[in-house]
C-alpha cells in the first residue's frame, strides 16, 4: 500500500508543469476581477473545473501519451483538492464525503462544459457558465469568450507542449475579449 502512494507521486512529478500552468489560470484574477467568478473555495473550484475542462478536452484529440496525462492530470487536481480541504480544516472523515461530491460537480461540468464546445454552442456554454460559476441570472457573456478564446489557443498546441506547461495564458485571451 504505502509503495504504491510512492509510486504514484513519482509519476505525478512529470504533470507538475502542465498542473501548474492549468492552476496558474484557474487562480488568474482577471477570471475573479473581470469574469465575476466568486473568490471562495466553490469559486476556485469552479474556475479550476473550467480551465481543466479545456486541457482535458484537447489532450483527448492529441495522440499517446495525451491520454495518460489527462489521467494524471486529473489524479493531480484531486490530491490537490484533497490537500486544500485538509488544510482548511475539514476532518480527515470528511475529506471522502467532500471529495465525491466534489467529483461528481467536476464530471457534470466537463461534461456540460465539453459538449457546449464540441457543438460550437456559445449560447449554451454561457448558460451553462451563469448557471455553475456565477449564479442564476448573471450574465457570462465575458467568460464565456475568453474561454472560447483560450479554448482556441489551447487548439494549437501539441502534446510537447502541453507536457512542457506551455499553455496560452489567461490574460493572452482576455487582452482580446
Amino acid at each position: 500500500m504505502i509503495f504504491s502512494l510512492f509510486n504514484r507521486r513519482r509519476r505525478q512529478a512529470g504533470i507538475e508543469p502542465l498542473y501548474g500552468a492549468m492552476m496558474a489560470n484557474a487562480l488568474d484574477p482577471q477570471l475573479f476581477i473581470a469574469g465575476g467568478i466568486p473568490d471562495t473555495f466553490e469559486g476556485r473550484f469552479e474556475s479550476v473545473t473550467l480551465q481543466a475542462s479545456l486541457v482535458l478536452r484537447r489532450l483527448k484529440a492529441l495522440p499517446h501519451p495525451a491520454q495518460d496525462m489527462a489521467q494524471e492530470l486529473v489524479d493531480r487536481i484531486f490530491d490537490g483538492l484533497d490537500a486544500a480541504m485538509r488544510e482548511s480544516g475539514v476532518s480527515d472523515v470528511g475529506v471522502p464525503k467532500r471529495i465525491k461530491k466534489f467529483a461528481q460537480g467536476f464530471y457534470g461540468r466537463l461534461d456540460v462544459y465539453t459538449s457546449a464546445l464540441d457543438a460550437g454552442d456559445a449560447a449554451g456554454l454561457s448558460v451553462a457558465l451563469g448557471r455553475n460559476i456565477l449564479g442564476d441570472g448573471q450574465s457570462a457573456d465575458w467568460l464565456c469568450a475568453a474561454t472560447l478564446d483560450l479554448d482556441h489557443r489551447l487548439a494549437r498546441l501539441d502534446v510537447d507542449a502541453y507536457a512542457a506547461g506551455r499553455l496560452p495564458k489567461v490574460r493572452e485571451a482576455v487582452n482580446d475579449v
